[in-house]
């Protein structure tokens, strides 16, 4: 499942051959813009990313139940294994969402 707001360059989607492309969990425009894949900036990345998954709560569910039953693995573009959107996305699928402080 392709976890990315844009489709990889260079590579067709027959040659992918990924069940789903799941655009809507992936970080906005602006927040990735924003991170830039800059390894300092990935903890305020992190925390800014799980605020925005907190309006995905259903599609998380339905991910999880998935996850449940059969093998999900999150496909990326960034070169960067430690510091990517894909990273947090499986921990909030394994722990599920932070609570929010203040709230």
């Amino acid at each position: 499942m392709l976890v990315d707001r844009l489709w990889p360059r260079g590579v067709s989607r027959e040659r992918a051959k990924l069940d789903a492309w799941e655009r809507e969990l992936s970080p906005s425009t602006e927040l990735r813009q924003w991170f830039g894949h800059e390894p300092k900036r990935f903890e305020a990345f992190r925390r800014r990313y799980i605020e925005e998954l907190r309006s995905q709560r259903p599609r998380l569910a339905a991910l999880r139940r998935r996850a449940r039953g059969e093998t999900l693995t999150l496909v990326y573009a960034a070169r960067d294994t430690e510091h990517n959107n894909a990273v947090v996305l499986a921990e909030v699928l394994h722990r599920g969402l932070p609570s929010a402080r203040g709230r």
